[in-house]
């Protein structure tokens, strides 16, 4: 069943209608996401609509405003607070992680901009794709050991040192690669430099100067906030299929690299705003959006060019398990899409596709310009 359905609380216009936003959501609904949240601000207004259902097997219709996980746009989160315990002058961007976290022995060149910027080198602690194609693993995050696992909880220290029991990947400075390690590192810096918890100052840094009530950092907690939609994974075990709910579970495996809850209005407040540059001082944005050249990542964002009709829009999307988010934003904030989708896992991740898909059609619609495809992870892990 899919259902799709404005909301017409969210619009300034009443009688506003964006059918090409209900058809995309539609068709993502129909191509296997369950539930899907979209909300959108641009030149003609805000919209905001849901397609599909809340959970596996019913027929309640989508949510536009539920909780949902949202995966490794955790990591902009994580970004600002630290950009923002810069301007304190409680940070230094450039100064070597190990002076907050001597006790992990990070090697010494390893700074903080290169933590946000996946320029570090450390192995990810998720698990690595190696060059020869093989794959590396760490914490399970796939399968029946996750599932096994799911309301295990792990310490950000004890994910640290397994990733740093494995090779680096390069040496600091030298190379780019996506390390969910380096914002559970991030977190840590922020917490020692500080004395207090990430999530103490996510409040104070972002949430509460932006009245965000519907954004959760949970720590291990494996709570759902309501309202929200449902995620599922399927896997084999002995020949035979399983599909559990995967809603409540321990997030601790990734932490930092992408624990959050949010909803698509938060996400859409928080965007703007940071876009607009009402969150950080001129010169810590511009800072935050300078990519680096080898993948077009930042400090906790990707900027992707559209093309002379599109112009450079930023982003971080994310994926975790049966849940993923998408966040993209104008360089002027003026042109925000924020969207919560819900699926069924598997281990094959054979839903990558068709979040690539969800990127393409709605930064489409509502950027225009020329779609060189998707940017960033789009895995369970990131």
């Amino acid at each position: 069943m899919t259902t799709t359905h404005p909301d017409r609380s969210a619009d300034p216009d009443q009688g506003q209608d964006r059918p090409e936003l209900r058809r995309a959501i539609e068709e993502l609904a129909g191509s296997g996401f369950l539930g899907v949240q979209l909300r959108v601000s641009d030149e003609r207004g805000s919209w905001a609509g849901g397609a599909g259902v809340r959970e596996r097997g019913g027929d309640a219709p989508a949510l536009t405003d539920g909780h949902f996980r949202i995966g490794s746009s955790t990591k902009s989160f994580v970004a600002t607070t630290v950009l923002l315990l810069v301007a304190e002058g409680r940070i230094g961007l450039d100064t070597p992680a190990d002076h907050y976290l001597p006790e992990l022995g990070l090697d010494h060149r390893i700074t903080v901009r290169m933590l946000l910027q996946h320029t570090s080198g450390v192995f990810s602690h998720t698990g690595e794709l190696l060059a020869d194609g093989t794959v590396e693993p760490g914490v399970p995050w796939r399968g029946k050991d996750w599932v096994d696992l799911r309301f295990h909880t792990y310490r950000p220290e004890e994910l640290v040192r397994l990733a740093l029991s494995r090779a680096p990947r390069f040496a600091p400075g030298e190379g780019w690669s996506y390390s969910n390690t380096n914002y559970v590192l991030a977190r840590l810096v922020i917490e020692r430099a500080t004395g207090r918890t990430f999530a103490e100052e996510l409040r104070r840094l972002v949430l509460a100067p932006l009245g965000l009530t519907g954004t959760v950092a949970p720590g291990s907690s494996p709570e759902l906030p309501e309202p929200h939609h449902h995620g599922y994974y399927r896997y084999r075990d002995g020949g035979q299929e399983h599909t559990v709910d995967v809603t409540r579970h321990d997030p601790s495996w990734v932490a930092a690299g992408g624990d959050m809850i949010s909803t698509t209005q938060d996400l859409h407040t928080y965007f703007a705003a940071l876009m607009s540059g009402r969150l950080l001082p001129a010169g810590l944005l511009a800072e935050m959006r300078t990519p680096e050249e080898r993948a077009g990542y930042g400090l906790g964002l990707f900027a992707q060019d559209l093309g002379p009709a599109g112009g450079t829009i930023y982003h971080h999307n994310g994926a975790t398990v049966g849940s993923a988010a998408l966040m993209y934003g104008s360089a002027d904030g003026s042109r925000v899409l924020t969207a919560g989708l819900n699926f069924v896992d598997d281990p094959e991740m054979s839903v990558a596709a068709g979040f690539q898909r969800a990127q393409q059609l709605l930064v489409g619609a509502v950027f225009g310009g020329e779609q060189a495809g998707p940017a960033g992870p789009t895995g369970s892990a990131g």
